[in-house]
């Protein structure tokens, strides 16, 4: 068994916690610890603030979840200032083993590696994640993740994606609006401008527009807020609309993965639990024309691990490492 630090690396926070490893798999996962990425300048500072609120030596192995691709010489973040340069994190870091992942490639290994008690079922058969085919993993957060993880005869296959940055395709007269007004803002709007954290805001302000009505909320914060607590009903009505879209996309990501199952994952999604199920989610979902009966039937699940983007960098590691 072996100690390796995780770290999950998004657009908002870094979050740090140390795994236990073996045999290929995760044993155990610490307390995390949450930085602001805006209140630290590279990811190494981050790294040596998390080491000195341990108080003891990091491991030398570390797990690192980025949101953004990882190919390259020079990696930038998506909605994220760090730049990253792989062949320097030894040196950097102090580390002699380190895995870089996507960070929803580090979700699917979460998905691949934790058990069915992790997961709340939404709609479609209520049945556990098959042991055979593709799982979609979808999850609104600061931006929208998209990773596919295949699983066939007895292993586990992830692949990273950047399905979030797909076209949005409208499917009513108030989508063709906000559409219509997005565009005037934006050369192209992709479905992250309207799944994402950043969406409800691009809602609720057409919204507004269209009403003849004042926004009332300064930060995406509030407006959250006030949404998930019904307690207006602008922002009630945009966040309905959200979870719409949300379902219209995620089933056109399971469309296009082939899939048998999705995942619904990312900050937002926890935050979204008991609301998706009551909302238009499933039936944007399952509404694709000659495919509706195959939609119906594919299970939707929400992951309710704490950490899944940590335990994921872990699981990629052991994975590559062996623990």
């Amino acid at each position: 068994m072996s100690e390796v630090v995780a770290v999950d690396i998004g657009g908002t926070h870094a979050r740090f916690a140390i795994a236990e490893v073996e045999d290929g798999r995760v044993v155990s996962l610490g307390s995390e610890c949450t930085l602001k990425t805006a209140e630290h300048a590279s990811f190494q500072i981050a790294w040596e603030d998390f080491g000195a609120s341990l108080g003891r030596p990091l491991p030398s192995a570390a797990a690192v979840a980025l949101a953004g691709p990882v190919q390259g010489e020079v990696l930038k973040l998506t909605n994220n200032p760090w730049v990253i340069r792989p062949a320097s994190l030894p040196d950097l870091l102090g580390v002699d083993r380190y895995s870089l992942v996507n960070d929803f490639a580090a979700i699917a290994h979460a998905v691949a590696q934790l058990d069915d008690s992790c997961f709340n079922h939404l709609c479609g058969q209520e049945r556990p994640l098959s042991d055979e085919g593709v799982i979609s993993i979808v999850g609104p957060g600061t931006g929208l993740g998209v990773a596919q993880l295949l699983r066939r005869d007895g292993r586990s296959h992830v692949i990273a994606t950047e399905g979030g940055h797909t076209d949005f395709a409208p499917l009513d007269g108030l989508d063709d609006r906000i559409l219509t007004r997005l565009r005037a803002r934006y050369r192209r709007v992709s479905v992250e401008r309207l799944a994402a954290g950043m969406g409800l805001a691009h809602i609720y302000e057409a919204l507004a527009e269209f009403e003849g009505r004042q926004t009332n909320y300064r930060d995406d914060k509030a407006l959250w807020a006030a949404a998930l607590a019904g307690e207006d009903s602008l922002a009630a009505a945009a966040l309905d609309r959200f979870c719409l879209i949300l379902g219209a996309v995620a089933g056109d990501i399971a469309l296009a993965q082939g899939a048998s199952a999705v995942v619904i994952a990312g900050g937002l999604g926890l935050r979204l639990a008991d609301h998706l199920p009551k909302s238009g989610f499933r039936d944007r979902f399952i509404a694709k024309g000659r495919f509706e009966r195959m939609m119906d039937d594919m299970p939707v699940k929400l992951i309710t691990y704490p950490q899944p983007g940590l335990y994921g960098a872990a699981a990629a590691f052991a994975e590559e490492h062996g623990g």
